[in-house]
């Protein structure tokens, strides 16, 4: 909708960085945890201020944190945003795909 999300977990970085900052309801929070398509990307500090966004740096949780993710995870309260499952023999397509950026959530390879 139009208020937008309460927080946005960034893993990619630079190709990301500011659609995940447009994304932020007022008073969101920005969690950048990667940078695989640069660092040092451009930002919108107007946007922070006037949002009153929460920016925070995160390289990994515990394992304590990590145990409440999976549970939330397993509880249905918290989905991942899958944009595709694709076999093994597809991979390099998929490869691609994130490549290009069209997709939107994860790329899921299923080994079988």
């Amino acid at each position: 909708g139009k208020r937008g999300v309460d927080v946005c977990a960034d893993s990619i970085g630079r190709a990301i960085h500011l659609s995940c900052l447009k994304s932020l309801a007022r008073g969101g929070t920005f969690v950048s945890c990667g940078c695989t398509t640069g660092h040092n990307p451009p930002t919108d500090l107007a946007r922070l201020f006037w949002r009153q966004l929460n920016v925070i740096g995160s390289t990994m949780g515990s394992m304590e944190e990590f145990r409440e993710i999976i549970a939330l995870l397993r509880a249905g309260a918290m989905r991942p945003v899958i944009d595709r499952v694709v076999d093994a023999d597809d991979a390099a397509a998929a490869y691609e795909r994130l490549e290009s950026g069209e997709q939107f959530g994860k790329v899921v390879v299923r080994w079988s």
